[in-house]
């Protein structure tokens, strides 16, 4: 999944890649670029909800499946759309400027994950609890471009209390970015402020119950955005692929929207905005 680059990436890991050629297209073949370690949108044994996603158009074209897989990072479009080794990134934000989008598949936001033992219920960015709780966010890099949770709570003066997790990790442990939500499970943590699909996923999964909650009141912090509309991205000038990819989606929402809620994912449903990402 190609989160923006000011969200939680978006993005995992260090560069890997099993095609180091680009290699010709075939009808037979729907051609995937995808993160060969990034649950809960892909992994290499296929097990993410983007793999599923997959999995299901190629059936409903009459394909099979092909991966090339790369770590979901800097120059990830780069080095596998771009290149010719595949033809279609299975998530991107809407509008993303180095791709051309389909229609959204989805819409998600920031949430909140807590304990459901400690009754906390946030989920106000103006609580004032966010103070003094012992509060995880994903970190992306040194550049300051880091996901909005972490961007207003540094602009509210709430620093002390913040505790960064590296959105890449140990990209020889299996989901790197899980390590997050596991402060919470274990205690180190009173809450994680993670992108939705992501605390969704991994909270669903906790031996320990944990509730998720959508991030609100944060129209006051624009131009930070805490919801995004999710597409699939092509090659630009990809015209009929896009159009083939648009016309399965709009046929098969309610199929899209069951496989992700089985995941986990938060889903909102008004408009959102959009934002970049990484080369």
């Amino acid at each position: 999944m190609r989160l923006p680059s000011n969200h939680l990436g978006f993005v995992l890991g260090l560069l890997l890649a099993f095609a180091t050629t680009a290699a010709p297209a075939t009808e037979g073949e729907l051609r995937v670029c995808a993160d060969p370690n990034n649950l809960p949108f892909s992994n290499s044994a296929e097990a993410g909800f983007e793999n599923r996603l997959a999995a299901m158009m190629a059936e409903h074209f009459g394909q099979q499946v092909s991966y090339t897989w790369w770590a979901q990072r800097r120059g990830f479009i780069r080095n596998t759309l771009k290149a010719g080794r595949c033809d279609v990134v299975m998530g991107v934000p809407s509008g993303y400027d180095l791709v051309e989008t389909t229609k959204p598949y989805y819409r998600s936001s920031y949430v909140f994950v807590t304990r459901q033992d400690q009754h906390l219920e946030l989920s106000s960015l103006l609580d004032p609890r966010l103070h003094h709780l012992v509060i995880g966010v994903h970190l992306i890099g040194d550049d300051g471009n880091n996901p909005p949770p972490a961007q207003v709570l540094g602009d509210q003066g709430i620093v002390d209390n913040v505790r960064g997790y590296s959105i890449y990790g140990d990209y020889r442990q299996p989901d790197p970015p899980a390590r997050l939500i596991e402060a919470v499970e274990s205690g180190s943590l009173d809450v994680a402020a993670a992108w939705g699909p992501l605390g969704g996923y991994f909270a669903q999964r906790s031996p320990v119950p944990l509730t998720v909650t959508p991030i609100r009141d944060y129209e006051r912090f624009a131009p930070q955005q805490f919801q995004f509309a999710i597409a699939m991205g092509v090659r630009k000038g990809d015209d009929a692929l896009r159009d083939r990819l648009n016309a399965f989606i709009d046929e098969h929402r309610s199929e899209i929207t069951s496989l992700l809620r089985s995941y986990g994912v938060p889903l909102v449903d008004q408009p959102v905005a959009v934002s970049g990402g990484h080369e």
